[in-house]
C-alpha cells in the first residue's frame, strides 16, 4: 500500500472514506477475499477503479487496511474495560472483557464475518498473519490480567499462563462462532433476545468454577 495514496485517501472528507470502506467490508463479508470484486465496490459507491487503486495499490492492501482498523475498533473497549477494572476480581474482569468482545461481534457483524471466513471458508492470502496478530493481541491483552490474579491467589498457580490464556480464548471463540453459523452452536439456543449473553455467563461459570461436583474439588 503506496504512503502516498493512503495520505490521499485520509484527505478525503470522513463521510466518503466510510462509504468507501463500509462497501469495501460488505464485499468481503459476502463473498470473502478471492470472489471479492473491487467492481461491485467502486460501482456500489460511485468512484472511479483507479481511485481506489490509488489509494489502497491492490485489493489486498484494502483488505489489509480494513484488518487494521478492524483490529484497532476491538482493541479500544477492551483496553477501556481493563482499565476500569484494574484491581477487581479477576473473574469480574473476564466477566466485562469478555463480553465486550462478544459486543464487537454483534456491533460490527461483517468485521466478524469476515473472520469466519477467514477460519472456514476460503484462503485468505494473509490468514496466518492476522490470525496471528488477533491471538497475539488476546494473549498481550489477558496474560497480564492472569498473571496479576495468580499473584493475588486468585487463579491456580499450577497451569501455565498460556494454557490459561488458551483455554479462555478457546471458549469465547467458539461461543461466538456457535452464535453466527449454524450447526455450530452445539446444541445451544441463540434464539432469544438476550441468548448470546446468557450462553457467555453460563460458560464463564464453567471457567470459573469447573465442571466437578463439590465432594469432588
Amino acid at each position: 500500500m503506496g504512503g502516498n495514496g493512503m495520505d490521499t485517501f485520509k484527505r478525503l472528507d470522513v463521510e466518503k472514506r466510510e462509504r468507501i470502506l463500509d462497501a469495501a467490508a460488505g464485499e468481503f463479508a459476502c463473498h470473502g477475499f478471492h470472489k471479492a470484486s473491487v467492481n461491485r465496490i467502486v460501482g456500489a459507491i460511485g468512484i472511479a477503479k483507479g481511485s481506489l487503486f490509488k489509494y489502497f495499490g491492490t485489493k489486498q492492501g484494502l483488505f489489509e487496511y480494513l484488518f487494521e482498523r478492524a483490529l484497532e475498533r476491538v482493541k479500544a473497549p477492551l483496553k477501556e474495560v481493563r482499565t476500569q477494572t484494574e484491581g477487581q476480581d479477576f473473574f469480574l474482569r473476564l466477566h466485562a472483557v469478555a463480553h465486550a468482545a462478544a459486543g464487537f461481534a454483534v456491533e460490527h457483524p461483517r468485521a466478524y464475518r469476515i473472520y469466519l471466513k477467514m477460519l472456514f471458508q476460503e484462503d485468505f492470502p494473509l490468514r496466518d498473519r492476522v490470525l496471528q496478530a488477533l491471538r497475539d493481541e488476546f494473549a498481550d491483552f489477558l496474560g497480564p490480567m492472569v498473571d496479576a490474579a495468580v499473584e493475588a491467589g486468585e487463579l491456580r498457580a499450577d497451569v501455565p499462563r498460556d494454557a490459561v490464556v488458551f483455554h479462555i480464548q478457546a471458549v469465547i471463540d467458539r461461543l461466538l462462532q456457535g452464535a453466527q453459523v449454524p450447526g455450530l452452536d452445539g446444541g445451544l439456543d441463540f434464539s432469544a433476545p438476550r441468548a448470546l449473553a446468557e450462553r457467555l455467563d453460563e460458560q464463564l461459570c464453567i471457567i470459573r468454577y469447573g465442571l466437578a461436583a463439590k465432594e469432588q474439588q
